[in-house]
């Protein structure tokens, strides 16, 4: 019964944490593509753009978000065509450093 009571306990406390100090999957439309991002942290307080220095996905930063979203506000965005990121469509994306449009 002491058993039950604790899980029940340690369930109650997990359940009753900030939405703040959990990490948020979302998407957001920018021009033709559908950007897919991780989000954590109070966005009261100072946020930091996690960026890649490559194409690449936001799963990279898995484990950096965990221990910064405490102090920092935090995104992190999936490039195009990587990770949950929608992949555009070739004749009406450019594919270069500034990703403009062809429309």
């Amino acid at each position: 019964m002491i058993r039950i009571k604790l899980i029940f306990a340690t369930l109650m406390v997990a359940m009753t944490l900030s939405a703040n100090n959990m990490i948020r999957y979302k998407y957001q439309q920018v021009g033709n593509v559908k950007v897919f991002y991780r989000e954590a942290g109070d966005p009261q307080k100072p946020t930091i753009l996690l960026l890649h220095g490559f194409p690449s996905s936001s799963v990279q930063f898995r484990e950096l978000i965990p221990e910064l979203m405490d102090d920092y506000h935090l995104i992190a965005p999936a490039m195009p065509s990587f990770g949950q990121t929608q992949a555009p469509v070739k004749p009406f994306y450019e594919y270069s450093f500034e990703g403009s449009s062809k429309n």
